[in-house]
Parts: structure tokens; C-alpha cells; sequence
């Protein structure tokens, strides 16, 4: 596939890296001609130094014969104005766009339509960040919560925790404990390696486990990983941008939420716009400050700034001041590989927003994509098409498929049904198949043998 990438910041650039080692056409554009010349050095792709949204810099970029536009800039207006232009003057078939001011997206289906704002999918990555933010909170204990089929089966990670019923035990002992649930541990990292598991794989204190179910057995799940966290009551809240903002006016209703903001003309909007939550002026890396709101009594601080180092030290102060968990929100790849065990967990918003991109692009009838581990590894959701005699996984039991080395299948979603991979579970048309991918190297074996085809019969 051919594709143009607008924006080599950390999220074109990253993408780039996905997509460059599929087998993808990519050229990257930017104005930054340092940044192109360092990725054009680590991968193979091509590069044009312009204007996004200029057309004679799109037509250098190949976009007159081009599949996909995604148009990743920092500007929301030069994103839009590239796929108006792509699509004016270049016909191009697909036009993906990040759009972050939340007047646009209120505005989003009149907006970005063929005859208005030609987009054909928009990212939002204020909208992703906030709802798997909202995902942690309502899960306590969990490190990442991710929806497939609609919210009708999850896959979490959890830490396994010294004293969890199911640790030093062999995974074939969850039924035992829980013969009413059914779930599958699709991985286990320990001490950063990826372990597939097996019936008698033996869980360790402090591995992080992935694990699927039906969105209504989550909790009783990660009650036999780890002491079951009490329900969240108090949230804190550092920064009151736009993610920090539509966290606040997602989760007031049902919990206690303070949200701390410098500015004070930002204040005051965020005081007339949120009804429940209470609004302070001043700095969340204040001791006084975070003492007097009562730090030691919140169950959840999210330091949502868009500065990492102060989101980093603000995380670090409140735990050390009494806060039950922190969730940060960290940029820079490489400071998130670097911060301890002080900080509970760290949001990537380019390898969220990564995640929902990846879904528009990769091939077959993938219709979920979500990055763990910082990109390390991938869940995907793909739709089982054909039959027996067209297809290589469609009338076949489970145990029958020739699955590549690091990939495991979770869960099988038709219609309404969830059904937990199990050998004998067979693979139906329509079948909606959730896979987990340690190496996400994997994911042209995984579009191959999910493809329709002809003489795949045996």
C-alpha cells in the first residue's frame, strides 16, 4: 500500500516505523528537515521537506497515485486543508486526519463529510487518552484496559501481586477457583520477556499478566491476580487542558474530582463549564497545596499536564504525599521506559492514538488495534471471512490452526456471544477474532492467514 505521511513528530514518526516494516510504500513529509534526514537513516522510506497542505509538496509525495493520506501535523487547520486538497486535486481513495480542538469534534459529523471537510476518518487523541484513562479508574488495580467487539469482551493487564489466589499456582487453576467464569491469560511479560502461555504455566509475584474476558467477569478475574483494589471514589486531577478537562466532565458524576490548573483565566472556563467538580487555582507540585486538598485521602492523581517533566514530578510528589495510585501522562518515550516503580502507571497518547490509526490501515477486516507495552507488542481484532474451502481458519477448531510463533487467540466474539478460545472452539463466518501478538513483526502472517483465498482447503 502506498502512503503518505503528514508530520514527523512522534506519532508520524512511530507510525512510520510500523508501517515501513510491513512491506508499505511510505513517504513521510514534514518541514523539519533534520527529523526526516534521522528517520530516513533508521528506515526505509522516502521523504519530502514542504508544507503539508501545500499541493505542489503533496504531488513530490506521490499523491496522485497515492492509497492513504494521514495527516498527523500539530495543526488541526493544516491536517484538514491536506485532505481537502488530496481529495480536490488527487482523488486520494483514503484521508485520515488528527483533529485535537474540541470545537471541530463537536461539530464532527457536519463537519467532515464529502461535500464539506472530505476527512474519512478523524483521530482524536484527547477523546482515546480520556477514555482509556476513564477504562483505569473504573478498573482499579488493572495497568491497561482495552474494549473489543463493542465493550463486549476486554482485554487487562495486571500485576500479579504477592498473596493473589492464583499466584505460585498453574494457570489450569482458574477454572478450579472459578468454574462459573471463563477467561484465557493471552500473555505473560516477566522482567520484560514475553512468556506464551501454557495450562501449566505457574504465575510469579510481579508478572504482568494479560488476561480476556467478558466485560462482566473483568473484576472477578483480577481477583484471583491480585488482592481485588476497593472501588475509586477520589480523583485528582493536574492540568486542566483539554484532556484534563473532558476527564473531569467524563467521570464528575460519579466521582469526587478536583482538578488544579495555573492558569486562572483557565480556571474560570473550567468552573463554568464543569457542574460537579471543584476547580482550584494553582500548582499540583505545591506540598502546601496537595496537603490542604487532602492528598493522603485520594484514591487516583492524574498528572495530565502537557509537560512531562512536571507530570513526572507532580506523580512522584503526590504518592510520596499519600496518593493510592498515580496515572501520567509521559510524551517522551524514552523518560517512559526510565520512571519507577513510584509511578503506577504512564500514558502514551502516541501509542494510543498509534493503536486507532493502525486499525484504518492494516489490511483484511481488522476492526481493532490496540499497542501494549509501549508498542512492544499488539491485540488485534480481526473478522473471520469466507468458509472451509476459501478461508484457512473459518470451520477449523482452534487446535487446528497454524497460528504464528508469538501469536495466541483470546476470544472469539459472534453476535452477542463471547466465547473463550479453547482447542475445540470452531471458527465461524462472521466471527469476530480477538489475537494478542507478542511480536508485532507478526502482523503480515496474522493479515495472510486470515485472508480469503482460493485452494486453501485440507
Amino acid at each position: 500500500m502506498k502512503i503518505i505521511i503528514l508530520g514527523a513528530g512522534q506519532v508520524g514518526g512511530t507510525l512510520a516505523e510500523h508501517l515501513a516494516n510491513e512491506q508499505n510504500d511510505i513517504t513521510v513529509v514534514d518541514t523539519d528537515g533534520d527529523r526526516l534526514r534521522e528517520l530516513q537513516d533508521r528506515l526505509d522510506i522516502g521523504t519530502v521537506n514542504g508544507s503539508a497542505s501545500h499541493p505542489d509538496t503533496l504531488y513530490q509525495a506521490g499523491a496522485d497515485d497515492a492509497d492513504m493520506l494521514i495527516a498527523v501535523t500539530n495543526s488541526d487547520e493544516i491536517n484538514m486543508m491536506a485532505c481537502q486538497i488530496a481529495h480536490s486535486l488527487f482523488n486520494t481513495p483514503t484521508k485520515i486526519s488528527r483533529v485535537r480542538a474540541p470545537n471541530y469534534l463537536a461539530h464532527q459529523e457536519k463537519l467532515f463529510t464529502p461535500d464539506n471537510i472530505p476527512v474519512d476518518v478523524i483521530i482524536g487523541p484527547e477523546q482515546l487518552v480520556t477514555k482509556n484513562i476513564v477504562e483505569l479508574i473504573a478498573n482499579p488495580g488493572a495497568l491497561q484496559v482495552l474494549d473489543f467487539a463493542d465493550g463486549r469482551i476486554q482485554l487487562v493487564a495486571v500485576r500479579a501481586f504477592h498473596g493473589g489466589p492464583i499466584v505460585g499456582h498453574e494457570l489450569q487453576d482458574i477454572r478450579t477457583h472459578m468454574p462459573k467464569v471463563d477467561t484465557r491469560v493471552a500473555a505473560i511479560f516477566r522482567r520484560d520477556r514475553a512468556i506464551i502461555p501454557e495450562g501449566n504455566t505457574v504465575v510469579e509475584a510481579d508478572d504482568e499478566v494479560f488476561f480476556i474476558a467478558a466485560r462482566k467477569d473483568i473484576r472477578k478475574v483480577m481477583s484471583e491476580l491480585r488482592k481485588i483494589d476497593k472501588p475509586y471514589q477520589r480523583v485528582m486531577i493536574a492540568g486542566g487542558g483539554n484532556i484534563g478537562a473532558t476527564l473531569a466532565q467524563s467521570i464528575e458524576r460519579d466521582y469526587q474530582v478536583k482538578v488544579i490548573e495555573q492558569s486562572y483565566p483557565r480556571c474560570r472556563v473550567l468552573s463554568e463549564s464543569l457542574k460537579h467538580a471543584i476547580v482550584l487555582h494553582g500548582s499540583a507540585s505545591e506540598p502546601g497545596l496537595l496537603t490542604s486538598e487532602n492528598i493522603e485521602s485520594t484514591d487516583v492523581f492524574c498528572a495530565l499536564t502537557n509537560n512531562d517533566e512536571s507530570n513526572i514530578m507532580m506523580s512522584m510528589l503526590a504518592k510520596r504525599m499519600g496518593a493510592k495510585k498515580v496515572i501520567t501522562l509521559i510524551t517522551n518515550p524514552a523518560y517512559a521506559d526510565l520512571v519507577g516503580d513510584e509511578i503506577d502507571i504512564a500514558i502514551s497518547p502516541q501509542q494510543i492514538t498509534i493503536g486507532s490509526l493502525l486499525t484504518h490501515v492494516r489490511r483484511g477486516d481488522i476492526s481493532n488495534v490496540h499497542s501494549l507495552r509501549r508498542g512492544a507488542a499488539e491485540a488485534i481484532e480481526v473478522t473471520a471471512r469466507g468458509d472451509a474451502y476459501s478461508s484457512r481458519v473459518v470451520g477449523r477448531r482452534l487446535e487446528e490452526i497454524n497460528l504464528p510463533d508469538g501469536v495466541t487467540i483470546g476470544a472469539i466474539v459472534r453476535g452477542d456471544e463471547v466465547l473463550i478460545a479453547h482447542r475445540h472452539v470452531l471458527v465461524e463466518t462472521d466471527d469476530h477474532v480477538v489475537l494478542f501478538l507478542t511480536d508485532r513483526n507478526r502482523i503480515s502472517a496474522v493479515e495472510k492467514l486470515f485472508a480469503v483465498g482460493f485452494g486453501f482447503f485440507s
